[in-house]
Order: structure tokens, then C-alpha cells, then sequence
């Protein structure tokens, strides 16, 4: 997943309800907690493309842009779905993500292109590219896309399942040359970004769909945090001290987000950090040297045709006997066992869509705030 430091939704913990004083008899029972309001999809895709639309956002792109955020919804990943839909209409009204016309091709040859997002929405970029990856390994059993100066793109997984299933292997990576939340292995001090990279990679049944950052956490999940007066899960961070941490206040004090591996193994994430950097910007031939500023995103897209290599029915064969291996392994603690990657994404997804989208607490009073200052009718539950 792309990802961010400067807007993430967040909602205070609520103050528990502490023992009765000295003189109680008895505890009261806490209040009933109300069912969580659930939302069906198509009416949260139909608002989110309407508040996009009511911000300045043409609606063919405005669509698109909805579909992705709330794909992501569907599989889970909350930081990258309605919760940023505030957040990219007032970089729509800023001025800071483009909203008309087309990317600018910098090359075209063969199997590769080169593209100048020139800030237009990543969501809807990324998503044309994957196409046009596609359509190129049709062609030349393989195909690649990389773009540069991206508005952020949102979740990776979200361009995945489509191709996938289609017979498409598909990747996407991401860097974010204008910000820096990762130390490098071996420093203390911020200089890339968790550099994302997913693919979608077709089987008999579900695909596998793989999104995983190159930093232990994202600064999404470390903002959603603090806001909620927490810490993390884990010493995911790294402190001025160069010692790890659970905090996510230490990032506003010159602290940065652990590598992949952490203290302990964090040259791997450090290394494969870099080479995203290298395959987005370098490739895109802009990044970090050009000092670049905004919410933005470098892309690169590779898509293989199974069928121009061994055939689809030999890449079928292999990939789906090495996932049953993995799904027949036995289970180091019962009952969960094995689960290839993307498969609670799907489990999730087929869940929210019989019985509706279940948001992030705090979303939806984000999302009525912001239907109320455009004048648009707001996401109504099921």
C-alpha cells in the first residue's frame, strides 16, 4: 500500500469507565455497544465518485478513483480506503492533485513506457497503466509501465485481482520521492519511504494477491496510533537514540520507521527499499535528486502473459500444486494453519459484500462532515 504521513483518520480512544468509588456495592454493567453501521458497496462507491465530483474531479476519473478506495474497504486495508476520501477532495480544491487531462508519454517502445503523471490522481493513473501493461504483454509476453510524478495511489492490491483473474501476472511498485519515514539499515534519520510492492498472481480459484511494504509498519498505521493514544504492536520504530520503539510520538521527534527485518534483519528491507526506489524513480528518471515536494507517488507496473513463456496451462500447473503444498503444510498452531497471501483480503471482501461494508471507526463521521460542507447526501447504512 502507498502510503503518507500527513493525513490519516484517527479517533481518540474513549476513557474507560473506571470501578465505582469507594461506597459501591456492584459495578454497573457498561453501556451496550451498538452494532456497527454497514454500508453497501455500490452506495459507497456512488458516494465517494459524487464527493469527488462535487470537489472538481471530472467523473470518469472520479469512478475510478471511487472504486479503488473502496476496494481497498473490501479487503480490509482501512488506512487506504474512505479514510483518505477527505483528504484527497481538499487536494483536489488545493490545487495539489490535477484533475483534466492525460499523462504525458515520455516513451513508448516495444513492451515499455514512460509516463509524466504530471499530479493527476494516482488511483485512476496507476489503474490505466495496469491495462496498458497488459495490452503491451499481449503483445510481447510482457509489459512495463513506469510513471513519474504520481498523486498518491492508494492500495496496491486494489489493481491486483482484476488482471489476476484475467491470467495476467501483474506487479505494481511505489516510492514516494518527496517524503522520507525510513531510516536505512544501520541509521536513525529518515530517507525513503515503506516503498510498497504487491502482485496479483493468477491460480486455479482465488489469485494470490500479495501488498507489503518495505518498512515493518507505515506511517499511516503509526499516525492512526497516536491519534488514538496507542502505541504499536510492536518496536517497529527507531528512536534519535537509535533504539527501538513502540511509540509513535518518537517520529515527531527525528525518529523514522523500522526497514523490513528491524534491528535485527532490517538490511534485507533496507535492500529491497532500494531497489524499488531504483526501479521507480530511477527508471522514471525522477526522484529524490530533483528535491521534489507534495503527496505523490512513483510507479512502475510490470505485467507477464503466462502464455508467451511455458503456456498458461504449465504456469497453472506449477503455481497451483506449490499452493497446495503451502495450504497442505502442517499447521504450526491449530486451527488456522496456512493461509496464502490475499486470501482473508477475499474472505473479507465476499463477507462485506453480502452484508455490507463494515467502515474503520471514526470514518463515517469523516465522511457525513464532509457530504454536509459539499452539499451532497451522505453514505446512508444498510
Amino acid at each position: 500500500m502507498a502510503d503518507h504521513t500527513h493525513r490519516s483518520t484517527g479517533v481518540p480512544r474513549p476513557e474507560r469507565l473506571g470501578p465505582g468509588g469507594p461506597h459501591t456495592t456492584h459495578t454497573p454493567p457498561p453501556p451496550a455497544t451498538p452494532a456497527p453501521e454497514r454500508f453497501d458497496a455500490d452506495g459507497l462507491r456512488a458516494f465517494a465518485a459524487d464527493a469527488l465530483a462535487a470537489g472538481g474531479m471530472p467523473e470518469d476519473k472520479a469512478a475510478v478513483i471511487a472504486e479503488g478506495l473502496v476496494e481497498a474497504d473490501l479487503y480490509g486495508h482501512t488506512t487506504h480506503g474512505l479514510a483518505l476520501l477527505a483528504d484527497y477532495v481538499a487536494e483536489i480544491e488545493s490545487g495539489e492533485m490535477a484533475v483534466d487531462g492525460e499523462p504525458e508519454i515520455l516513451a513508448s517502445r516495444g513492451a515499455s513506457a514512460c509516463w509524466d503523471a504530471r499530479r493527476l490522481p494516482g488511483i485512476w493513473i496507476t489503474a490505466r497503466a495496469v491495462g496498458e501493461a497488459c495490452e503491451r504483454a499481449d503483445t510481447f509476453g510482457l509489459g512495463a509501465v513506469a510513471i513519474r510524478r504520481s498523486h498518491h495511489i492508494g492500495c496496491l492490491a486494489s489493481f491486483l485481482e482484476s488482471p489476476a483473474r484475467r491470467g495476467h501476472l501483474v506487479l505494481v511498485l511505489c516510492s514516494d520521492p518527496g517524503d522520507a519515514l525510513v531510516a536505512p539499515f544501520g541509521g536513525t534519520s529518515a530517507v525513503l519511504t515503506p516503498n510498497p510492492i504487491a502482485a496479483g498472481i493468477p491460480r486455479g480459484g482465488d489469485p494470490i494477491l500479495l501488498d507489503l511494504s518495505m518498512s515493518i509498519t507505515t506511517a499511516g498505521m503509526s499516525a492512526r496510533a497516536r491519534a488514538r493514544g496507542e502505541r504499536l504492536p510492536g518496536r517497529w520504530l527507531i528512536d534519535v537514540r537509535g533504539d527501538a520503539s513502540d511509540d509513535p510520538a518518537v517520529l515527531d521527534q527525528g525518529g523514522a520507521l523500522l526497514p523490513l527485518g528491524g534491528l535485527d534483519h532490517g538490511h534485507k528491507g533496507f535492500a529491497l527499499g532500494l531497489l524499488v526506489e531504483a526501479l521507480t524513480q530511477g527508471l522514471a528518471g525522477f526522484g529524490r535528486a530533483d528535491e521534489p515536494s507534495g503527496w505523490g507517488a512513483n510507479v512502475l507496473v510490470l505485467a507477464f502473459a503466462p502464455p508467451a513463456f511455458a503456456g498458461a496451462d504449465a504456469f497453472a500447473r506449477q503455481v497451483d500444486w506449490l499452493a497446495g503444498a503451502c495450504l497442505a503444510s502442517v499447521p504450526a498452531s491449530a486451527p488456522r494453519g496456512v493461509r496464502l497471501p490475499g486470501q482473508l483480503a477475499l474472505e473479507r471482501k465476499a463477507v462485506a459484500l453480502r452484508d455490507g461494508v463494515e467502515l474503520f471507526p471514526g470514518v463515517v463521521p469523516v465522511l457525513r462532515a464532509l457530504a454536509e460542507r459539499l452539499g451532497r447526501p451522505p453514505p446512508r447504512p444498510l
